[in-house]
């Protein structure tokens, strides 16, 4: 890294967390109250009036439009870039890995836990967390 100019150093940082956990509090406060984008799977549900409908069917979509908005930004170049989503399974995580690499930007996955406690504002219901739970894949080393 030292001998890499820090200024033109340009970042993509995935933030995963299970409903609730407040990936999108912590991307709003990382993205400097949006200065810099920030993506969600969410985003594709949400009508002009910022309410929420989740529909199953379409949940392919809403995966493919994230990774499109995401390859735009990081075609322009932003600086930094961030993605909230839950990312469960490794296979969700796998499309940004590639698009960083493609376009030479530092890749960052954090985690967010629930330490605050708050319910999640999509309604999952706590046997649906609870699976999510399981199956959320960790990779420390």
């Amino acid at each position: 890294m030292d001998s890499i100019n820090k200024e033109h150093i340009s970042a993509l940082i995935l933030l995963r967390g299970l409903p609730g956990s407040g990936k999108s509090a912590l991307a709003n406060v990382l993205s400097e109250s949006g200065k810099y984008p920030v993506y969600s799977i969410d985003d594709f549900f949400m009508n002009e009036k910022g309410d929420y409908h989740f529909e199953f069917d379409k949940n392919y979509l809403a995966y493919k439009h994230c990774e499109e908005q995401t390859k735009k930004a990081l075609e322009n170049k932003i600086k930094k870039i961030f993605v909230a989503h839950t990312f469960t399974i490794a296979w969700e995580l796998e499309p940004y890995f590639k698009l960083a690499s493609q376009f030479n930007y530092l890749l960052f996955v954090v985690t967010v836990e629930n330490y605050h406690g708050h319910k999640n504002i999509h309604e999952v219901s706590q046997e649906q967390l609870e699976k999510m739970a399981k199956k959320y894949e960790v990779k420390l080393m």
